[in-house]
């Protein structure tokens, strides 16, 4: 099986249509879907990559992004921001709290996909 990846989404549409894309693929994808215990989920599963939903319920995926870019151990940890927010002042947040992609909802596959693989080829 392909690499690991950790979708935390809180939308079951959007959870199952990404986790059918990206196992169609190969990918191994575990999902989770509130914010509170998304850094305890994303420390104990140990993915090769994350794709994290800014609007979560409990926290905000920029807090999660911040808190976890401040352990050394998930400095380097590929994260794509997925949100319905696409305003330049998202897209600096998320690269201000150092997010790998960001990539904005409604979404292509293929342009998932893409990502996916280049994020994971580093």
């Amino acid at each position: 099986m392909g690499s690991h990846i950790l979708l935390i989404e809180d939308e079951p549409n959007i959870t199952e249509a990404l986790r059918y894309i990206l196992q169609r693929e190969g990918y191994r994808v575990d999902t989770h879907s509130d914010g509170a215990s998304a850094l305890e989920t994303i420390r104990e599963r140990r993915p090769d990559m994350v794709i994290l939903d800014v609007m979560l319920p409990h926290r905000s995926g920029y807090d999660i992004l911040r808190d976890l870019r401040a352990e050394p151990t998930h400095a380097d940890l590929p994260v794509m921001i997925l949100t319905a927010r696409g305003q330049d002042k998202d897209r600096d947040l998320a690269t201000r709290y150092g997010a790998s992609r960001f990539m904005t909802k409604p979404f292509s596959n293929a342009e998932v996909l893409a990502t996916v693989r280049e994020l994971l080829a580093r």
